[in-house]
């Protein structure tokens, strides 16, 4: 997993409530799709019309945030189906970090698998954010830095954001679960080695059937 200190970017401002992981990344996207291509369906449903083109008025869409590493986003962002595709399609667009009132429970959790950071704030923190990044146009950068727990915006007051110590670490450091894991091995081979004399039939039945 790639290590998350700070993105210094453009923020875009998507003032939609719910919008869930099928408006992230289609289905289909992912059934035709491998993970470093998804970026290119991110947000499909609003990103074009049904003829294939684009949505004008999308703010994604738009010349001044189309790099944009920072999305700011209304209520329950990443709700719906528990498909971590829709985080990969997130990356894979260019953003690291998304700014919400709430999130979906599994969105989020995959979020924190992926290197994206998820920052809650109060909706009044985010109107204003959203405010700022509306008037900034691309043309200022916004600065997230998980290390200080910090937003800077462009003509605001940095805001500062809760978040996990231990879930902090992780993303620091760009560890997932099987990085985790991956240093507890010689542990983990020591067991093995142990219960293959306690349990040897075990893992006769085990090897059998692999």
């Amino acid at each position: 997993m790639k290590p998350f200190t700070s993105v210094e970017g453009v923020a875009a401002p998507l003032p939609l409530e719910n919008v869930d992981t099928d408006v992230i990344i289609p289905m289909d996207a992912l059934l035709s799709r491998p993970r470093d291509e998804l970026g290119a369906r991110a947000f499909e449903p609003l990103r074009y019309r049904a003829d294939g083109s684009e949505t004008a008025d999308f703010v994604l869409n738009r010349t001044a945030y189309r790099a944009a590493s920072i999305l700011i986003a209304g209520r329950n962002f990443g709700c719906g189906s528990s498909r971590e595709g829709a985080v990969h399609a997130l990356a894979g667009f260019g953003l690291r970090v998304v700014i919400a009132p709430t999130f979906g429970d599994i969105f989020y959790s995959n979020c924190l698998k992926n290197g994206v950071l998820p920052v809650r704030l109060e909706e009044e923190s985010v109107r204003i954010l959203m405010e700022a990044a509306d008037r900034a146009a691309g043309a200022a950068p916004f600065h997230v830095d998980l290390v200080e727990q910090r937003v800077a915006a462009p003509d605001v007051a940095p805001i500062t954001f809760d978040f996990d110590p231990a879930l902090k670490q992780r993303l620091i450091d760009g560890e997932d679960e099987i990085t985790m894991t991956l240093r507890h091995e010689a542990e983990i081979r020591a067991w093995q080695k142990r219960d293959r004399t306690a349990r040897s039939w075990a893992w006769r039945v085990l090897e059998s059937e692999g």
